[in-house]
């Protein structure tokens, strides 16, 4: 295929603001939906009779249609005692792992030895828990009265003392944890902030970004079964990294295998490529294999990643060894991968094999205004007394970007503080 250049654009985007557990197998009778091995992104943890056919059912399947890689456990049809290996590795690798505590989810073991297990991976490993309390107050889990009483009560009769006590303790914890009252809040408010948490951080007012991210998917394949990579390019601090996440969240649904490389020319300074491969496989391959120097991470990646379609975003390359390392010539991947690669430098791309480049100039100066009246004033327009130097700053800087914008709006500011004081 041939390289593709497009008509570079000339009104580029800115940033306008911005348990105790035993890890052996168990005897299962089935009902758990397993999914493919270190695929999960979230474990919904639940008892079944209380949600399954209502809130768990609604969650779930509005995540998977999300692109949301979702391990649900139906833990009532269970004939084991412990949770299996499988189970735990499933718990340890999802990013987020939720309970639904809900009026009988206390009264099973499986579901205490699940929270149990949930809550040591969040004190070991930073995993993320979102506690739903669904149908029941919190404050009845942190004080352990009534039914919550009753069922650690029920448990002392026929478990091991001290396994009942760390599923006092947990549940205690859980109750004091921020988390969703299903009574306070409706289902399409879990799964906005569900889904916020699987995309990339991106300023709340933009400038110009429609057009580019048009222009952009106009290069990809709508049904995702050629390999593409994007080479944006343009000079420091002018949007190159705001437009790229856009477009990774706009196509992060597509994908179950996922991964931003941020600044890799500051990374690979102090830490070596080898850094960012091993970032790469860790979110590609959900595991933390070593890499100890570039060409083993190159045979890591070409020889693990070729069954799966991903998404990657490449920020800030300065040196075409860096491409060489984490993508090779794009043959690594399964077809319908998508990388998308930012960087101050044209001659990286030129030396790609096949890409689509894409230039990022200044805004015009109408947008740049634009810009900059939203971040410094919160208006679309500046107010009348600060229009002439606004339209300076921003004629001045030849199209103000964010870091910019930044400034001047500090000294916008300080000059009218100062100018306030010398009036009174």
């Amino acid at each position: 295929m041939k390289r593709k250049e497009p008509t570079p654009s000339e009104d580029p985007i800115y940033e306008a603001s911005s348990s105790s557990t035993s890890p052996h197998v168990d005897e299962y009778e089935g009902g758990t939906e397993t999914p493919k091995e270190n695929e999960c992104q979230v474990f919904l943890s639940f008892r079944g009779k209380d949600t399954s056919k209502v809130f768990t059912d609604y969650l779930y399947t509005s995540l998977v249609d999300a692109g949301v890689r979702v391990f649900r456990d139906n833990n009532e049809l269970r004939v084991g005692t412990d949770i299996g290996s499988e189970l735990l590795c499933t718990i340890m690798q999802s990013k987020i792992l939720i309970p639904i505590i809900s009026k009988n989810y206390a009264s099973s073991k499986w579901c205490l030895r699940e929270l149990a297990q949930m809550l040591k991976c969040k004190r070991s490993k930073g995993q993320i828990v979102l506690p739903i309390f669904y149908k029941v107050e919190a404050s009845q889990l942190r004080h352990l009265t009534g039914r919550w009483r009753e069922a650690i009560n029920a448990h002392n009769e026929n478990s091991d003392e001290m396994v009942v006590k760390e599923w006092e303790a947990v549940l205690k914890e859980v109750g004091s944890m921020l988390g969703w009252e299903s009574e306070k809040i409706d289902n399409g408010k879990v799964m906005s902030e569900l889904k916020g948490l699987f995309l990339l951080n991106v300023p709340a007012q933009l400038v110009g970004i429609d057009d580019h991210v048009e222009r952009l998917m106009g290069n990809i394949d709508g049904e995702f079964t050629n390999t593409t990579v994007i080479g944006i390019y343009g000079m420091g601090g002018i949007g190159k990294t705001t437009l790229a996440k856009v477009l990774y969240n706009k196509l992060s649904g597509h994908f179950e295998y996922r991964s931003f490389a941020a600044d890799i020319r500051e990374t690979s300074r102090r830490k070596g490529i080898e850094c960012i491969q091993k970032q790469l496989i860790s979110d590609i391959l959900r595991s933390q294999d070593e890499v100890s120097n570039v060409d083993e991470g190159i045979g890591v990646i070409e020889s693990q990643f070729t069954s799966k379609k991903i998404l990657v975003l490449l920020d800030d390359v300065d040196d075409n060894t860096h491409l060489n390392a984490l993508i090779g010539d794009g043959r690594w991947f399964k077809a319908g991968s998508i990388i998308i690669i930012t960087t101050r430098d044209k001659r990286i791309l030129d030396e790609a094999r096949t890409i689509h480049m894409y230039q990022l100039n200044e805004l015009p100066l109408d947008q740049s205004l634009m810009l900059f009246s939203r971040h410094a004033f919160g208006e679309d327009s500046p107010p009348s007394d600060y229009e002439l130097i606004s339209r300076d700053i921003v004629s001045t800087t030849g199209g103000a970007s964010f870091s910019s914008c930044s400034y001047w709006f500090t000294r916008v500011w300080k000059d009218k503080r100062s100018m306030e004081r010398n009036l009174r």
